[in-house]
């Protein structure tokens, strides 16, 4: 099927990620989903969108209109909703939005080797979930991996990209293992870090908490995402999350030591300073687009993944 906007999307999860993404495609392509809570489908439909809680009949829908379906559910039980994958659309093609790329991988190969999946992760969200933390707004300019490998399908790369583009959001093209040590890196270890530094903000007694302010407040942001959530996230990534919270352990023993034996820290923050002034270099510059890339044409897939570690973008 040729790769237009007017593509339906089956998207399994309601919460905010999924939730976010059938409100902002409604509006512009055959949008539905499924939730398992009828509170969940309840309060979507009374906004206005196309829910339901029966998962054989959505799946039955995204089988006769061809809809790309998107899994959007914890990792923890993607294996039972790829089963009703493979018995009720099993020739729809598959992406995900969740925050672990190998992980799903491997659960999407056992339950459904003859799967057509193109794995995918928007690097957007807030320490809210549920429905009513939905915003349609919530992947504007936001970056969105779409999983690129050397035998990815052109047109189902195209078809998980649009999708991703359609929400407003630039698409980042990675390898899975790339990716979830980028993820590790940038988003899981600032989880376990926040939840230490809230934990050791808090103490025993609530002075500290009467008197924390801006730091303590940016800092500690992710910790307050329902825990269930970040453990599934934290424990699907486990061994990337164990090579970042090693280097993170080092560091900060490092200049442990160093306070205890010399009276400073200097080489740690001087390290953060430079890593942060670059971070806001990349974020508060032009979007640099990738270039010279045909999709489809022999390398395309090797040749997108190597201007994605320029910082280049996918925007089409």
């Amino acid at each position: 099927m040729p790769v237009t906007s007017s593509r339906p999307v089956c998207i399994l999860g309601l919460g905010l990620i999924g939730g976010s993404l059938l409100r902002r495609l409604a509006g512009e392509r055959p949008a539905f989903g499924y939730n398992r809570s009828t509170a969940t489908v309840n309060a979507a439909v009374a906004d206005g969108y196309d829910a339901s809680s029966d998962l054989p009949q959505t799946l039955t829908r995204a089988a006769e209109t061809d809809a790309v379906i998107v899994l959007a559910t914890p990792v923890t039980v993607l294996g039972p909703i790829v089963d009703a994958v493979v018995e009720h659309a099993p020739d729809c093609l598959l992406t995900d939005v969740v925050s672990v790329k190998e992980q799903v991988a491997r659960i999407v190969a056992h339950h459904h080797p003859d799967a057509r999946y193109v794995g995918g992760h928007p690097m957007a969200g807030t320490a809210h979930s549920g429905w009513a933390a939905t915003d349609p707004s919530l992947f504007e300019n936001a970056m969105w991996m779409v999983t690129t490998h050397d035998d990815t399908e052109a047109d189902d790369w195209l078809a998980v990209a649009d999708i991703a583009r359609a929400a407003g959001s630039y698409v980042v093209p990675a390898a899975e293992d790339a990716h979830d040590r980028a993820a590790a890196a940038i988003s899981h270890n600032p989880h376990v870090t926040a939840a230490v530094t809230a934990a050791v903000g808090a103490g025993e007694s609530r002075l500290p908490l009467r008197l924390a302010a801006g730091s303590f407040r940016d800092g500690t942001r992710v910790a307050g995402t329902a825990p269930e959530l970040q453990r599934a996230m934290l424990e699907a990534n486990s061994v990337a999350l164990l090579n970042t919270l090693s280097e993170t352990i080092d560091r900060l023993v490092a200049a442990r030591d160093r306070l205890r034996d010399h009276g400073d820290v200097a080489a740690l923050i001087e390290a953060g300073h430079r890593a942060r002034t670059a971070y806001e270099e990349v974020a508060a510059g032009e979007v640099e687009p990738i270039v010279g890339v045909t999709i489809g044409d022999d390398g395309w897939a090797q040749e997108l993944r190597r201007q994605a570690h320029l910082a280049r973008v996918w925007v089409g």
